[in-house]
């Protein structure tokens, strides 16, 4: 599948497009487009840009997830993982970067900050009725089946 993408500024082009890093990944590393370095303090956010924007085709979505390497090593993660990224919308992809951690951290250009995968979504219309159909676990949640 192709799928188009823009870079903002074609003139600061140093900053690789989103891409997979192995034969078998899932997502795709995205890198910061910071004009400068930007420092997260400790349980703070901030909207880190990317540089690019893209059309997701209509029945996808492009899904944003948190790099294991960041939260293992750094304690920083994505505040509304995973974040989606909608067919329609056109504007430039943001990472909503969260420091979960207990000392400052620093994004630097093209610092990869995120992963994005292309999913497809299912659209459904609601069948109203009366009663859903029984299952052994019913309505048993948040933990019922023990440790």
């Amino acid at each position: 599948m192709q799928i188009k993408i823009i870079r903002i500024d074609p003139a600061k082009s140093d900053i690789p497009l989103p891409a997979y890093a192995t034969e078998g990944s899932s997502g795709m590393d995205i890198r910061a487009a910071v004009t400068s370095d930007v420092h997260i303090p400790p349980g703070e956010s901030m909207l880190i840009p990317t540089g690019f924007v893209v059309e997701i085709p209509r029945g996808y979505e492009a899904q944003i997830r948190p790099r294991s390497g960041l939260a293992i090593k750094h304690a920083v993660g994505i505040l509304n993982a995973p974040g989606t990224i909608d067919s329609d919308y056109r504007g430039e992809v943001k990472i909503i970067l969260t420091n979960f951690g207990r000392d400052s951290f620093t994004v630097c250009r093209g610092d990869r900050i995120a992963q994005m995968v292309i999913c497809q979504v299912a659209r459904i219309d609601w069948d109203e009725g009366h009663q859903v159909e029984e299952t052994p676990r019913g309505a048993g949640g948040f933990g019922h089946t023990g440790k």
